[in-house]
């Protein structure tokens, strides 16, 4: 039943057989990768489906992001991302069969295997930062007779023992491109990776140089397991609130991928009644700033930076929704830049460093 449900989804993936990829699809069996996943109730808990579970295959081969990790406070830390999204990133690749790869974020192994059936095991290096996962990848790697070389390590560090590689895929959200990447790409590599709330590729043109654009495909990725902040919302209360014209909605909905360019690395969160309708949202940074604004219009923020500024200067620059693909990024030794629709629009800069 599940290679009949691997030529299907395949199919509905790529329908006209012109990526390279759909061998792959429906070939890799997807539910060896993910043996259970995790979906959420309307009271915010988990429920853990397994194999031989009603539905599960059905729900495996299809175009689902799927949970399969959670922390001990319930908080989702690893997943299999939607196969169309898999898909949109392994064509933007533009690889070649036998092309070197490096992948950041090894996850479940069901990538990698992707990655393996295509260009073949010696080809594939995949890092990720968990060792309880990259044992489970690699024994289901070999399950299904592929053995890239699966390492356990800081991703954005890259793995200079197999360097340079020719292709270059992140499946963990960054805030920027790491510098590593630069320093093992292969000349005229490509560099495809989460950034923010949208997926960047940029074609390496000479050393520690390069350009490219974001793909018009939304996507949200588990973000690098980096140390995290708490928000200072207990404090902010006592911040004198001013007036704002920008909805909270906002933040979550049209300013997302703006705002996740303009403040890489932020957190958010929301406030609702008993009915489910937005009330607050707040938002942190990792320096302490916090900001909270309710539906009244009413906005607190305190710290080194004034975060709701940055909001409503970008709802004062973007009327509507911008498109993905118009966002442009610049790469250099000194620096990374994204721009908007031209190197010389409205530009913000990204990280530098391993801080990425």
């Amino acid at each position: 039943m599940s290679a009949a449900l691997r030529r299907k989804l395949a199919a509905e993936l790529d329908p006209e057989h012109d990526s390279g990829w759909a061998d792959a699809f429906a070939a890799v069996p997807r539910h060896v990768f993910v043996p259970r996943y995790y979906t959420q109730a309307d009271d915010r808990s988990w429920r853990t489906v397994h194999l031989g579970d009603p539905g599960y295959l059905e729900t495996v081969y299809s175009d689902r992001a799927l949970t399969t990790q959670l922390d001990e406070h319930g908080i989702p830390t690893s997943s299999s991302s939607e196969p169309a999204l898999m898909l949109a990133m392994l064509n933007a690749l533009d690889s070649r069969d036998g092309d070197t790869v490096f992948e950041l974020g090894t996850g479940t192994g069901y990538n990698a295997a992707l990655l393996s059936h295509r260009h073949g095991d010696d080809n594939v290096t995949s890092l990720d930062v968990d060792p309880l996962l990259v044992e489970a990848a690699a024994h289901r790697l070999e399950q299904v007779g592929y053995r890239p070389c699966v390492i356990t390590g800081d991703g954005a560090r890259g793995w200079p023992r197999r360097a340079p590689y020719a292709r270059i895929l992140a499946t963990a959200a960054l805030r920027a491109v790491p510098t590593a990447f630069l320093d093992q790409a292969a000349p005229g590599a490509v560099i495809v990776a989460p950034i923010g709330y949208g997926v960047m590729r940029a074609t390496v043109t000479t050393p520690g140089h390069a350009t490219g654009r974001f793909l018009p495909t939304p996507a949200h990725f588990m973000p690098r397991r980096v140390p995290t902040v708490t928000p200072a919302f207990d404090a902010v209360r006592s911040v004198e609130p001013r007036d704002s014209r920008v909805a909270p909605a906002d933040l979550l909905d049209r300013l997302r991928f703006l705002l996740s360019i303009a403040l890489p690395g932020h957190s958010s969160c929301s406030w609702r009644d008993d009915e489910g309708a937005l009330t607050a949202v707040g938002l942190w940074t990792e320096d302490g700033s916090t900001a909270t604004a309710h539906v009244s219009g009413a906005v607190r923020q305190m710290g080194p930076r004034r975060l709701w500024d940055v909001v409503e200067d970008l709802a004062a620059t973007f009327h509507g929704v911008p498109r993905r693909d118009d966002f442009l990024v610049t790469i250099t030794p000194s620096g990374q830049t994204v721009s908007y629709d031209s190197p010389d629009g409205p530009a913000w800069e990204l990280p530098q460093g391993d801080e990425t």
